[in-house]
């Protein structure tokens, strides 16, 4: 609790420093995913809204869209621009959509984040995301995980990737936030699952999961996986959704701003 205060107090110094409407801030890290070590940093997202005029300035292409703040005392947190958040979200990226379903919310108002969030049924987009958490998958795997001895944290930098493809291979829809619930809902009981918790349960008793040997049932059920997606292509490009309804909501929501 004395987190959350403080992280709101440094939301509301932000809004009062940078002169904007913070409209949406989550948790979006680990703390996010369900696997916190001890020494995890507090990594805060939020969407912002300045006022009108700033929109409306003939350089507004060449002005700064985001907003950071040095990590300090374990806050890692910055933001995004209305404007940057929408062209994104049309994009489908899948770090905004995660965002959106974060357990952990420090700040909203609730009629701009419900504008907001009405986009994604018309922005989602399986073949982005597919695109994105395959390549995630790929660059770990490659980098961290192969050899007998590998980098055991970062199993679960390509699990959960891995998992997010088979969510969205379901038809699940925009893929959790959590871990556990991605564990839950992709893995039958058993050994592989067992040893995911297991690992998860060591991550967040602080654990500081450096190399090791590697645990093969893990190993090989994400070789597998490698293998069976080594020939999926995902092409990035896809139809995107007509500019005029997030145009429509971007001015409501200006509207309804107020700074």
């Amino acid at each position: 609790m004395e987190s959350f205060d403080e992280i709101r107090e440094r939301l509301f110094a932000i809004e009062r420093e940078e002169s904007v409407k913070i409209f949406y801030a989550c948790e979006s890290g680990s703390r996010a995913w369900g696997f916190p070590s001890k020494n995890s940093d507090y990594d805060v997202r939020f969407l912002y809204v300045r006022e009108p005029d700033w929109y409306l300035s003939i350089d507004v292409e060449d002005r700064r869209d985001v907003i950071e703040r040095p990590i300090l005392d374990e806050f890692d947190v910055n933001g995004w621009d209305l404007r940057k958040a929408l062209k994104l979200l049309r994009k489908s990226n899948p770090p905004l959509l995660e965002w959106l379903n974060s357990a952990t919310i420090y700040l909203e108002d609730e009629t701009i984040s419900a504008k907001f969030k009405s986009l994604v049924p018309h922005c989602y987009s399986a073949t982005a995301c597919t695109y994105h958490y395959l390549q995630m998958a790929r660059g770990n795997f490659r980098e961290y995980l192969k050899g007998d001895t590998v980098s055991v944290k970062k199993y679960f930098y390509v699990l959960r990737p891995l998992l997010a493809i088979k969510w969205i291979e379901e038809s699940s829809g925009v893929v959790p936030m959590q871990f556990g619930v991605l564990v839950q809902h992709i893995l039958p009981k058993g050994e592989l699952r067992d040893q995911i918790e297991t690992l998860t349960e060591r991550k967040k008793l602080g654990d500081e999961l450096k190399r090791e040997p590697r645990i093969d049932v893990i190993s090989e059920f994400i070789e597998s996986e490698m293998t069976r997606l080594a020939s999926k292509v995902v092409e990035r490009r896809e139809e995107k959704p007509s500019m005029e309804h997030l145009n429509s909501i971007f001015r409501e929501i200006l509207d309804q701003a107020a700074i």
